[in-house]
């Protein structure tokens, strides 16, 4: 049977309880909007969006958690890979990683409440890690990762600037957590005990500290005024008693983006992502610590967490990831973020009514999906009509060409080459 140069795909969609309902989640609308899901195709599920249940993530990888299948014959696309390695990724890409897995993960992720507070082990420790409990650190993998904004969007990314978490240390109800031996400079080792502190700290602790939070004055807040605001928004979701809204609040960066920017999450970052639609890329990995948002029951070793914190960036604009004019775009109407790091890059394209754009072939493969709106779409030979939740897997040395349809087109392509 002859390569074809793209596969359309059927994702699934999880339910964790921090997505949002029905079908105000994103993920959901864009994953009962493929094909395949409407009783006609290969290994169908019914899935109809129910309004009281929780969507989280619509994943477009590979990764065996929650694989996507070919719409066509429903066959896993790792199957199909592994067949052609060479001619569906590329050979370049088999000498760079040594295997046929597609080295990224893409997602859509809609959130309605925080999700735990996490960070995502280094290779060395999740080689560790995977080989002592396989069960819940699935992979030897890191997971350095991106965030991409569909609209308003809220996170905690990153520490704050050393000498602001220190002047915040000041207030009365946070000198507890201070360590017993204090150096003159405010430093990341002391930030690290800062952080051990309050997670080790007992319920009440927590909660006497939540308390004094919500009523001290935001002129007293260093500038992040927003403090007494979110600790009961916070609270509501989990409990006065969760650790991680002292650890967020004071610790960490409040970042609020809007439609189009990024955010790059180190392997060993911490962070945690609050509201709004976004794309997720990471490298091909399922390994998270928690600590924090999030039942005590389901918290993991706080020494292990702490201990494999990476203490960069210290401030905001260093969590944001930049677009850039894509190389490949013949049209220039795509943008391109790319992390540092190996794995993969993220495209962006936007057509109004009527626009078209050509991308050159690259020498890796790509997943695509239909964000908003839809176009007719050209892969070498093959054209096909793409739709609003659409999603394809890209061979390597395809050109793409689009004619965006009357509602212009927006669509997401990760990538490696």
């Amino acid at each position: 049977m002859a390569v074809a140069p793209i596969y359309e795909l059927k994702c699934s969609c999880n339910q964790y309880p921090w997505g949002r309902q029905g079908s105000n989640s994103l993920s959901a609308r864009l994953c009962a909007k493929q094909p395949g899901w409407d009783g006609k195709g290969p290994k169908d599920q019914d899935f109809k969006i129910k309004e009281d249940t929780p969507y989280a993530e619509m994943w477009m990888g590979t990764y065996p958690v929650l694989p996507v299948y070919t719409a066509t014959t429903g066959e896993d696309l790792q199957d199909v890979v592994d067949r052609n390695p060479k001619e569906l990724l590329g050979e370049s890409l088999l000498q760079k990683f040594g295997h046929s897995k597609i080295p990224f993960l893409p997602k859509v992720l809609s959130i309605a409440k925080a999700l735990p507070l996490q960070v995502h082990p280094n290779k060395k420790l999740a080689s560790q890690l995977h080989e002592k409990k396989p069960d819940q650190f699935t992979d030897p993998n890191h997971k350095p990762e991106i965030a991409l904004a569909l609209g308003d969007f809220e996170a905690f990314c990153g520490f704050k600037p050393l000498k602001h978490v220190a002047n915040l240390m000041k207030l009365d109800a946070l000198k507890k957590f201070l360590p017993q031996a204090q150096k003159p400079d405010f430093d990341d080792q002391q930030l690290k005990a800062v952080v051990r502190n309050m997670l080790e700290a007992d319920d009440q602790t927590v909660k006497d500290t939540y308390k004094a939070l919500t009523s001290v004055s935001p002129a007293d807040c260093d500038g992040d005024d927003y403090i007494p605001k979110l600790a009961p928004r916070l609270a509501e979701q989990y409990s006065e008693a969760d650790p991680g809204i002292l650890v967020a609040l004071i610790t960490m960066n409040y970042m609020q983006l809007k439609a189009g920017q990024g955010l790059y999450i180190p392997a060993d970052g911490i962070h945690a992502y609050l509201s709004g639609d976004i794309i997720e890329c990471m490298a091909r990995s399922n390994n998270v610590l928690n600590t924090g948002f999030c039942p005590r029951a389901e918290r993991d070793n706080v020494e292990l967490f702490t201990s494999c914190l990476t203490f960069t960036p210290h401030a905001p604009e260093e969590c944001m990831l930049p677009k850039k004019d894509y190389k490949n775009s013949k049209n220039g109407k795509s943008v391109v973020y790319s992390p540092p790091l190996s794995e993969f890059d993220v495209l962006e394209t936007n057509l109004k009514s009527g626009e078209k754009e050509i991308l050159a072939p690259i020498k890796g493969p790509g997943i695509l999906l239909a964000t908003k709106g839809g176009a007719k779409m050209r892969a070498n030979d093959k054209q096909v009509q793409l739709s609003e939740g659409q999603c394809f897997f890209v061979a390597q040395g395809t050109e793409l060409e689009f004619e965006a349809g009357g509602e212009g087109l927006q669509m997401h392509m990760s990538f490696c080459e």
